[in-house]
């Protein structure tokens, strides 16, 4: 945990560890106080048995209650992405800004073909982040990255979606060839008043891949949330999520 101000919380994605966010850490610490999680099988928590994308939701929103985080901004990519979808479900007490990068939760193809996708993908992005992607997957295991693939591909948050009450920002990379587009905008269109921005010549690790401007969208859709709370103020209970 770095920074203060209102919290924010970071999910990194499939074979991805906390250190995916470093390039958007300097940005986001200026104002806001950020949580860098790593989910269990990989990061610092890569000893550990991956869980699947509801129990990891689950976690989390219960460490939200835990840690009594309230007017929560949680941001996801890719899988971290779908477990944050979850957690606005779970706990909307808590989540008040939904931020979705590469989200998987609507993605419906078979493992084999997002293996398949994988070196597109890969080469689509910042060359000199592989070494990081490469690294923290060589820790994960073969066996997490299995779980948690397999898991995720069957898991649809196509049914909660209706059901989420935070303002939500979408941000995509034009050239993701692992989630493409089309995806992240069936998720737009979604979750009510949700909004898409498209990062161009970004992969799938947008947040990586321009980080300067994924920095911005996300610090001024916030800014945006604020002042819109502060005009038009509403009684939201601040119970267990």
């Amino acid at each position: 945990m770095t920074g203060r101000g209102r919290p924010i919380v970071l999910i990194h994605g499939l074979s991805g560890s906390s250190r995916w966010w470093r390039r958007n850490l300097s940005a986001l610490t200026r104002e806001h106080q950020v949580f860098v999680l790593d989910l269990t099988g990989y990061g610092s928590a890569r000893r550990q048995r991956a869980l699947g994308v509801r129990a990891s939701a689950r976690i989390v929103a219960e460490w939200l209650r835990q840690s009594a985080l309230t007017e929560v901004t949680l941001i996801g990519h890719s899988m971290g992405g779908h477990i944050a979808i979850h957690v606005a479900a779970l706990a909307p007490q808590r989540v008040d800004t939904l931020i979705l990068a590469g989200a998987s939760g609507l993605l419906k193809v078979p493992l084999y073909r997002s293996v398949l996708n994988l070196p597109r993908a890969l080469v689509s992005g910042r060359k000199r982040f592989l070494p990081q992607v490469f690294g923290d997957a060589l820790r994960a295991g073969p066996l997490n990255l299995l779980r948690s693939g397999r898991d995720l591909l069957k898991d649809s948050v196509q049914d909660i979606l209706p059901e989420i009450q935070a303002r939500t920002l979408i941000i995509w990379g034009e050239r993701d060839a692992l989630v493409p587009l089309p995806v992240g905008q069936m998720l737009a269109g979604a979750i009510r008043g949700a909004r898409l921005e498209v990062i161009p010549r970004a992969g799938h690790i947008v947040m990586v891949d321009d980080a300067e401007r994924f920095n911005t969208l996300v610090l001024d859709f916030i800014g945006e949330a604020a002042r819109s709370g502060a005009e038009h103020p509403t009684s939201q209970p601040t119970g267990t999520g």
